[in-house]
């Protein structure tokens, strides 16, 4: 069995954008949370896979963190079953003696650590990250999407 069309995109609603999901359990339904909060956007060098977290083959080099995105419409968009970035995502600076190809990114729960990925999606183009490179993602350009 699968979600309907309108039960994934209200789900994605709730989830990305904070939107109440109405008509479940009574007519307020799933409500939003008071306090949205944020997810994080990680970037990987192999596709992380459903079973795989945040830190599973995440990026690693001298200044990278994970980029904090706001739980709502501020910071996502959903389009059908897809959520993309509303504004440019731009990682530090790559330090010393770092060569890395990027080639995935996943949206999770965690600002660092194993973290629960919500969604990844395979990058539009694949990024060399060497010294002096600082990864930036126009808006839109991070797209995941749920099946």
């Amino acid at each position: 069995m699968s979600l309907s069309n309108t039960a994934e995109e209200r789900y994605l609603d709730l989830t990305f954008l904070n939107i109440d999901f109405a008509d479940i359990g009574d007519a307020t339904g799933l409500r939003g949370s008071s306090t949205a909060g944020s997810f994080y956007i990680t970037l990987h060098t192999a596709d992380p896979g459903e079973g795989g977290s945040q830190n599973t083959n995440e990026v690693t080099y001298a200044g990278y963190a994970r980029i904090a995105v706001a739980r709502s419409g501020a910071g996502f968009s959903r389009t059908g079953s897809t959520i993309s970035n509303v504004a440019n995502i731009q990682f530090a600076e790559a330090g010393v003696a770092v060569s890395q190809v990027a080639t995935y990114f996943s949206i999770g729960t965690a600002l660092s650590g194993a973290g629960v990925i919500l969604g990844s999606g395979v990058l539009d183009t694949a990024r060399t990250i060497t010294e002096g490179i600082s990864p930036l993602f126009n808006a839109g350009t991070l797209q995941a999407t749920f099946d």
